[in-house]
C-alpha cells in the first residue's frame, strides 16, 4: 500500500499511552511530539487506529503545507489545491477545522470561512456547483492549522472526535467522556488485570462509562466498531475492502474476547443513572455482560462476600466543580475509604479528581498521581494500594458472574439459514458419534468438527464440559461479512444445542503466528481443569493462551511413546506441557527428562506428571534452549533409548539465538537428536506444518518410518494434514 504521513492526536497525559497502542498495531516510523504523535503509514494503519484507538482524538492526513501570512494567502493557498480528488462537488457536504497558534491569522471563525470559500470556489469554476456546508457529519472535514503562519492542510479521517464510540443513548450529569475513562482504566493496569481475571467494580457509575469501557478493554472489543460515522466512509480514496476487511477482524475479535470477560458490576444511588447505564450497556450488546444495581455507596459491604478477593474499585466521584458542594464532599470520599478497608482490603482502588485534599479524605495509600484533563477540568488519576495484598496461591478463584443463561430456549426459535441448519445437523450427527467412542476410550477431551461445511470454518472441541472453539483465518477472498454472520451463528447455536451457558464454551482466532507467538499468553485467569486421556490425568487451560496446553491430535502418538517406553531412558524435547513425558512414564519408561524453554511449560509439565503419581528424582525437568542443550548433551554423551521430539514450526524467541525454521532446520535437529540414541534407541519425530517435506536423502545414515497414517485418531481423520510423523531409529 501506498505510504501516507498521518497526524493523532491525544488530550493531556495521554501520549504515552497513544504510543504504546500504535506500537500494539504495528506502527513503529513515529514522532512524538506536543499534544501528537506523527507516524507514516498506509490507510490500513490510519483506519486501524480509527477503529482500535482508545485514547485518541483525531486522525489527521496532511495534504498540504504553505505560508499564510494573510487571509487571502489562505485562500490562494486552499483554492490551488485538488480538491476534486478528495470529494465531489455536487451533492457533497464538507467542514472546516480551523485553529492557529502565534500567527497573524487569529480569527479562526474568519480564517475556517476563507478556507471554506477556496474550496467552493474551485469546485465552482471547474464545475459550476459546489458542495454545501454541514458542520455535524460531512461528507469531508478539513483540518486547518496555521502556526507561525505556515498552514498545515490536513484530510481529518475520524470525522468527528474518536471519544464518541456510538454507545451513548442516555446520558447524566457530567459525564465522563469515554477516551477519558479508558485511559483512566489503562493507566490503573486493567488490561493486565482483567487477563488475570480480576473483577471491577464502580460504585458511583454514573451512565456506565468506566463499566462499558472496561468490559470493551476486556473483552477485547474495538472502542469504534459502534460508530456509524467516519470521515473517509464518504472520502474519494476511501478503501472500502481494507475497512470492511478491519470490521470483520475486529467482530471475529469480539466474539472470542466475550468469552474470557470477568466479573464486572456497578452501582448508583441515583434511580436515572442506573437506567442510563443499562441503556448504554444494552446499547453496546453487553446487557448480560454487566451487573448494574441501584445500591447506595455505604450498602456495598454486605455485598463483599460474593466479591472475589482481587479486583480493581474504579470511580469518578464528584469533586466540587460541577457536581457537589466541596464541604459536603469530605464524608462521601471518607465514606469510600471505609468500604474500602472494611470490605474490599484486596482490592486496588483508581479515582479521578481535581482536588488533592479530597482525595486524601479516603484514608487509603496513595502509591501513583497521573494528570489527565477531564473536559476543561485539569484532574488527577490516583492509584491507591491493596490494603492486603494475597499471594497468588491465597486468592480466591476469580470467576465470571453466574452462567449467562442463553436468550432463547432453543435451537428451533433463531431464524435459522440453510447453511446454518446444515452446521446443526452436522454437529449434533458428529457429537452423537463422537461421545460413544470417547466414553468407550476413557477420552474426555476430543475433536468434534473440523470445518465439515466451508461456510462454517471452525473446529470445535470438547473438554470435559467445556467447548474450545477455532476459527479457521478466512481466506481475503471470501466476504468478510459473510464469515462473520457465520460465526456468530456457531456461537449462538452451540450453547442450544448442547444445552450449556454461554460461560462454557471459549472461541480464539486461528491466524498464522509468527516467532512466539504461538506461546503467548493470552490471558492469566488460571482457569485449568482436568481432562481425562486413557486412563491419564492432565490439566488443561482454554482461556490463557492459543493452544490448550494438551495437543489433542497428537493422543495416538502418546500412546505409542507409551508402548515402546517401558524399560528405556526417555527424552522429551520441546516438550510443552510434558504430557509425552506422562505416557512414558506410565508406560514403565526407566528415566524422564522433559526439556523446554519455559518456566511456565515446564511447571504445567511437573504439575501433570504430579497429577498422575510420577515424581522424584527419575522425572527431570530441565529448562534450556533446546538447540543448544543438544550440543551440550552431545558433547557428555547422554544416551536415550526413546526420544521425542515435536519442535516449533518456526520461532525467532527472545530466548534464543537467530531464526528457528522447521523445514530449513530439520536435518540438523534430527542428526543431533539422533546422535543421543542407543544402539537401539528410537526417535519419534513430528512437525504440525502442512506443507512440509521431509528431506529423506540427506538423512540417509538413519532409518526412517512415516507412521503418520497411524498416529492419525479417529476424530482427526477428516483431516490428513493435520500432523506428519516419522519413527527414526539409527542403521
Amino acid at each position: 500500500m501506498t505510504p501516507h504521513k498521518f497526524t493523532i492526536t491525544a488530550a493531556r497525559g495521554m501520549l504515552p499511552l497513544l504510543a504504546k497502542e500504535l506500537t500494539a498495531m504495528g506502527i513503529t516510523d513515529t514522532k512524538q511530539e506536543q499534544g501528537n504523535i506523527r507516524f507514516t503509514g498506509s490507510l490500513e494503519h490510519a483506519y486501524r487506529v480509527c477503529l482500535w484507538s482508545r485514547v485518541a482524538i483525531r486522525v489527521l492526513m496532511p495534504i498540504a503545507r504553505f505560508s499564510a501570512n494573510t487571509t487571502d494567502e489562505l485562500y490562494d493557498g486552499i483554492k490551488t489545491l485538488a480538491w476534486e480528488e478528495h470529494i465531489d462537488g455536487k451533492n457533497t457536504t464538507l467542514a472546516v477545522d480551523f485553529n492557529s497558534f502565534r500567527s497573524k491569522i487569529h480569527h479562526t471563525q474568519y480564517g475556517a470561512q476563507r478556507v471554506k470559500d477556496g474550496i467552493v470556489d474551485r469546485f465552482r469554476e471547474q464545475i459550476g456547483e459546489r458542495p454545501s456546508v454541514d458542520l455535524v457529519q460531512p461528507d469531508l472535514r478539513i483540518n486547518v492549522y496555521v502556526k507561525h503562519n505556515q498552514a498545515a492542510v490536513s484530510i481529518d479521517l475520524s470525522g468527528e472526535s474518536l471519544h464518541k464510540r456510538g454507545y451513548r443513548v442516555t446520558s447524566t450529569a457530567a459525564p465522563l467522556k469515554e477516551h477519558l475513562a479508558a485511559a483512566i482504566l489503562m493507566t490503573a493496569d486493567w488490561p493486565r488485570l482483567s487477563k488475570q481475571g480480576w473483577a471491577l467494580l464502580d460504585p458511583m457509575c454514573g451512565s456506565g462509562t468506566f463499566l462499558i469501557e472496561a468490559a470493551m478493554i476486556a473483552a477485547d472489543i474495538a472502542p469504534g466498531l459502534q460508530r456509524d460515522y467516519f470521515g473517509f466512509l464518504y472520502w474519494k480514496q476511501h478503501d472500502k475492502q481494507v475497512w470492511k476487511q478491519l470490521k470483520a477482524e475486529a467482530e471475529r475479535r469480539r466474539q472470542s474476547g466475550l468469552s474470557r470477560l470477568p466479573l464486572i458490576l456497578g452501582g448508583d444511588t441515583d434511580a436515572s443513572a442506573v437506567k442510563a447505564a443499562r441503556d448504554n450497556i444494552a446499547e453496546v450488546g453487553l446487557t448480560d455482560r454487566i451487573q448494574v444495581e441501584q445500591r447506595d455507596l455505604l450498602d456495598w459491604p454486605a455485598q463483599s462476600k460474593s466479591l472475589p478477593n482481587s479486583g480493581l474499585l474504579v470511580c469518578n466521584p464528584p469533586y466540587g466543580t460541577r457536581i457537589g458542594q466541596t464541604d459536603d464532599l469530605h464524608f462521601l470520599y471518607k465514606s469510600l475509604g471505609n468500604v474500602i478497608a472494611d470490605s474490599l482490603t484486596g482490592w486496588r482502588t483508581t479515582l479521578i479528581t481535581d482536588n488533592p485534599d479530597l482525595a486524601k479524605s479516603t484514608g487509603l495509600t496513595e502509591y501513583d498521581c497521573t494528570p489527565f484533563d477531564n473536559g476543561p477540568i485539569a484532574c488527577q488519576v490516583i492509584q491507591y494500594r491493596a490494603i492486603r495484598t494475597f499471594s497468588e496461591q491465597a486468592q480466591r478463584m476469580v470467576t465470571s458472574p453466574d452462567p449467562i443463561t442463553p436468550s432463547v430456549t432453543g435451537v428451533d426459535d433463531y431464524q435459522l439459514s440453510e447453511h446454518a441448519e446444515m452446521f446443526v445437523n452436522r454437529f449434533r450427527k458428529n457429537s452423537k458419534h463422537m461421545a460413544k467412542w470417547a466414553k468407550k476410550n476413557d477420552i474426555s477431551c476430543y475433536r468434534v468438527y473440523d470445518a465439515d461445511l466451508p461456510d462454517y470454518a471452525v473446529a470445535i472441541d470438547f473438554y470435559g464440559d467445556a467447548v474450545h472453539v477455532q476459527e479457521y483465518a478466512p481466506p481475503k477472498q471470501i466476504d468478510p461479512e459473510k464469515v462473520v454472520r457465520r460465526l456468530k451463528d456457531v456461537m449462538h447455536l452451540l450453547p442450544l444445542i448442547l444445552d450449556i451457558p454461554t460461560s462454557n464454551i471459549v472461541l480464539k482466532l486461528r491466524q498464522k503466528q509468527r516467532g512466539a507467538q504461538q506461546y503467548e499468553a493470552q490471558g492469566a485467569q488460571k482457569h485449568r481443569f482436568k481432562v481425562t486421556e486413557y486412563g491419564l490425568q492432565f490439566w488443561v487451560n482454554l482461556t490463557d493462551y492459543l493452544d490448550t496446553g494438551l495437543f489433542i491430535d497428537h493422543r495416538v502418538t502418546r500412546q505409542k511413546i507409551a508402548n515402546l517406553a517401558a524399560g528405556r531412558d526417555f527424552l522429551n524435547l520441546f516438550a510443552y506441557t510434558g504430557s509425552a513425558s506422562v505416557y512414558a512414564a506410565a508406560g514403565h519408561a526407566q528415566t524422564t527428562t522433559t526439556v523446554d524453554m519455559s518456566n511456565t511449560y515446564l511447571a504445567w509439565a511437573e504439575d501433570n506428571m504430579a497429577l498422575n503419581g510420577f515424581k522424584g528424582d527419575t522425572h527431570r525437568t530441565i529448562r534450556a534452549n533446546c538447540l543448544e542443550w543438544l550440543q551440550a548433551a552431545q558433547q557428555e554423551a547422554q544416551r536415550y533409548g526413546l526420544i521425542f521430539l515435536d519442535p516449533p514450526t518456526f520461532s525467532n524467541s527472545s530466548r534464543m539465538e537467530g531464526v528457528f525454521d522447521i523445514q530449513r532446520d530439520h536435518v540438523s535437529l534430527i542428526q543431533m537428536a539422533a546422535a543421543l540414541l542407543t544402539a537401539d534407541g528410537q526417535l519419534v519425530f513430528s512437525t504440525n506444518r502442512r506443507d512440509f517435506k521431509l528431506d529423506a536423502a540427506s538423512l540417509s545414515a538413519l532409518a526412517i518410518k512415516d507412521i503418520s497414517h497411524e498416529t492419525l485418531p479417529l476424530d482427526f481423520k477428516r483431516n490428513a494434514k493435520i500432523h506428519a510423523c516419522w519413527l527414526i531409529n539409527k542403521t
